[in-house]
């Protein structure tokens, strides 16, 4: 199995790559360790003190719940996994404080104090709710880790595969202007009146689209071993964290499997 990075764009959180010499069966287990198994920090409960806003406690927790937080994996145990237990410690929560009066005013992400500093909201920007003349907004937020099966707001990414396309051209094509007309992704180009193909763009290739209907000489097929994927992280770790833990993760659950199968023995 061989992995080739594709692009790697830090700053939007986006990568791809090439699976190569893979099945379906890795591929989608790879894609969902990473959405649903990958821990991440993220807001579970909220005291309020004061809340004389527009918006209900509750509304406003659930906003809080979806901020995205920087995730620092080294620092921080799942709760169930904690020496304490999951009763509540420095190793498995964090405090964030959120105290906010304003005449007239938006309330941002930015305003949300935490005891680390390596952990804070991904986008400062985000809303938290508006507030009016004489309006205050009081409250102690904690933030643990938790797992995307468990709740959305605690999934890293978004993450898709597509089968990695195959493009042949066999022959001299007829009416090569046909095949341009019906090709929205430019993955082919005329040159010296002949139909060839841009090696840039095969991999935006569509899949749905069946050449052959015009000419038998353009075969566009589905590789069953190698796989084109996509991660959209949503800022709380890098996708190279994500993919690193998602198989970290995937060898711990072949080892818990390895055990109970000898202890069924």
């Amino acid at each position: 199995m061989e992995i080739r990075v594709l692009d790697n764009n830090k700053e939007q959180g986006k990568l791809s790559f090439i699976l190569k010499d893979s099945n379906p069966i890795f591929a989608n287990t790879l894609r969902r360790l990473m959405i649903d198994e990958v821990p991440t920090m993220a807001i579970d409960e909220v005291e309020f003190s004061k809340n004389n806003s527009i918006l209900y406690d509750e509304m406003i927790a659930h906003r809080l719940g979806l901020i995205p937080l920087k995730t620092d994996l080294k620092s921080y145990n799942l709760p169930e996994k904690c020496k304490c237990e999951g009763k509540g410690c420095n190793r498995c929560q964090l405090k964030l404080v959120l105290r906010a009066t304003k005449g007239s005013g938006v309330v941002y992400a930015s305003e949300l104090k935490s005891k680390d500093p390596a952990v804070k909201p991904v986008f400062a920007e985000m809303p938290i709710v508006k507030l009016l003349k004489g309006q205050t907004l009081e409250l102690e937020a904690t933030a643990v880790l938790g797992k995307g099966k468990q709740h959305m707001k605690w999934s890293p990414c978004h993450a898709y595969y597509k089968y990695r396309p195959i493009i042949e051209i066999t022959g001299d094509v007829k009416n090569p202007e046909a095949i341009i007309e019906v090709d929205h992704n430019n993955i082919f180009e005329i040159k010296d009146r002949k139909l060839v193909v841009n090696k840039d763009r095969v991999l935006e290739c569509d899949l749905s689209l069946d050449y052959s209907q015009i000419d038998k000489n353009v075969k566009v097929t589905a590789s069953d071993t190698d796989f084109v994927f996509y991660i959209e992280s949503f800022g709380q770790l890098s996708g190279k964290e994500i993919i690193n833990k998602a198989m970290d993760i995937f060898d711990e659950q072949l080892d818990e499997l390895a055990e109970e199968l000898k202890k069924a023995k």
